[in-house]
C-alpha cells in the first residue's frame, strides 16, 4: 500500500492538503465542531462498519455532515432573525431549531454516509435497497423516494461540494511522505495503529481538545474568546494527522519518537512543540496517566534528525505549510 508514489506526486499531494486545510480554517463558522459529538460520530462509524464500507467513507461522512448541518443551522438562525434585529439568538430559539433538525437527523446522517461511499474509490456504493433495509433494521421506515430526496437535499445544502478535507486522508498521506523520507519507519504497522488512535481522538474529541486548550492557556476555565480562537486548532486536519502519527510511533517504537516528531515538523511546518503538546494530551487520555518525563526532547535526538536531514537530498517538505504554533499561541499561551 505504501512506497509506490514518487516524490513529485507526494509533493503535489502535500501542497493540495495544505491548501485545503488553510481554506477550511479560513472559512470556519461559529458553529463549526458542534456536530462532531461522540454520539453522532459513533453512529456514523457503526453505519460504516455494518455496511462494510471503507473507514475513509466514515470520516468523509462526518465532515459532510458537519458542513451541511452548520450551514443549515446558520441559515435557519438567519431566517429567524428579522432584518435589523440583533444577531444574538436566545438559547430557546437555538434549542427550537436544533429540535427541528433532530427530527430529520437520522436520515441526513445516512445520506452523508451514502454520498461519502460514492466518493471513495475503495468503498462499495450503498444502493437504495440496502439503504432501506438498513434504516428499517434500526427503526426508521423510509421509502426509496424519501432517501433520494434526502440525498438531493444534502447535495444542494453542500452546494455539490463533496471534496472536503478529512483527518484520515491527511494521516495516510503524511504517513506515505514519512515513509519516503525515512524508509526505516514501519509505516505499514503504523497505519493500522493510526486508525485506532484517530478513531479514539474522534470519539473523545470534546475531552481531548478541552484538555489541550486548558494546557495551552494554562487555565482550568478558558474564556469564551479563548475557546473561539482555539477553533482553528480543533478543526485543523494537518495538526491532527501529525499528532495521530506521533502517538502511534510513541506506542509502537518510543525510541524513535523524537526523530519522527522532528521529521513530521519538517514535512508540515508545524512546530515540534505543538506536535508534542497535542500528542502528550492524547496519550494521557489513552493511558489515563502522565508521561511527560518520557517525552522530554533530547539534544541527541535533535542532532540525529539534523544529521539525517543533511544526508537526504530528496527529502520532501511542504514549505508552504501554515504552522499550528500560531493557532496554539493565539489562544493565550506564550
Amino acid at each position: 500500500m505504501f512506497g509506490f508514489a514518487d516524490s513529485d506526486l507526494l509533493n503535489d499531494l502535500l501542497i493540495n492538503l495544505n491548501t485545503g486545510n488553510k481554506l477550511n480554517l479560513d472559512s470556519l463558522s461559529e458553529y463549526s465542531g458542534k456536530f462532531k459529538q461522540k454520539r453522532l460520530t459513533e453512529y456514523v462509524f457503526l453505519i460504516t462498519k455494518e455496511l462494510r464500507l471503507d473507514p475513509l467513507a466514515g470520516y468523509h461522512a462526518i465532515e459532510l455532515l458537519q458542513r451541511f448541518m452548520v450551514k443549515q443551522l446558520a441559515d435557519l438562525l438567519t431566517a429567524s432573525t428579522p432584518p435589523g434585529a440583533a444577531a444574538d439568538h436566545p438559547k430557546s430559539q437555538e434549542d427550537a431549531i436544533y429540535d427541528n433538525l433532530k427530527e430529520r437527523l437520522p436520515l441526513i446522517v445516512f445520506s452523508c454516509v451514502q454520498l461519502a461511499s460514492k466518493m471513495s474509490i475503495h468503498s462499495r456504493m450503498i444502493d437504495s435497497d440496502t439503504a432501506v433495509r438498513f434504516l428499517r433494521s434500526v427503526g426508521h421506515s423510509v421509502s426509496k423516494q424519501a432517501l433520494l430526496e434526502s440525498e438531493l437535499m444534502v447535495l444542494k445544502g453542500l452546494e455539490f461540494r463533496l471534496n472536503v478535507p478529512n483527518p484520515l486522508t491527511y494521516t495516510e498521506i503524511l504517513l506515505e511522505v514519512l515513509g519516503h523520507n525515512e524508509p526505516s519507519v514501519p509505516v505499514e504497522r503504523l497505519h493500522h495503529l493510526c486508525h485506532h488512535v484517530l478513531q479514539f481522538v474522534t470519539l473523545e474529541r470534546t475531552a481531548v481538545y478541552d484538555s489541550l486548550l486548558k494546557a495551552t492557556v494554562q487555565c482550568v476555565s478558558p474564556s469564551r474568546e479563548q475557546r473561539e480562537k482555539f477553533m482553528t486548532v480543533t478543526e485543523d486536519c494537518m495538526l491532527l494527522g501529525v499528532t495521530v502519527i506521533a502517538v502511534a510511533v510513541f506506542i509502537l517504537h518510543v525510541r524513535r519518537w523524537q526523530q519522527v516528531v522532528g521529521e513530521l515538523s519538517h514535512i508540515t511546518g508545524i512546530s515540534q512543540k505543538s506536535i508534542r503538546d497535542f500528542a502528550h494530551v492524547t496519550l494521557q487520555h489513552i493511558t489515563g496517566s502522565s508521561i511527560s518525563a518520557v517525552m522530554l526532547p533530547s539534544r541527541g535526538a535533535a542532532s540525529e534528525t539534523i544529521d539525517q536531514e543533511s544526508k537526504s537530498p530528496r527529502r520532501l517538505r511542504q514549505v508552504a505549510a501554515v504552522s499550528c504554533e500560531v493557532s496554539l499561541s493565539a489562544s493565550g499561551k506564550e
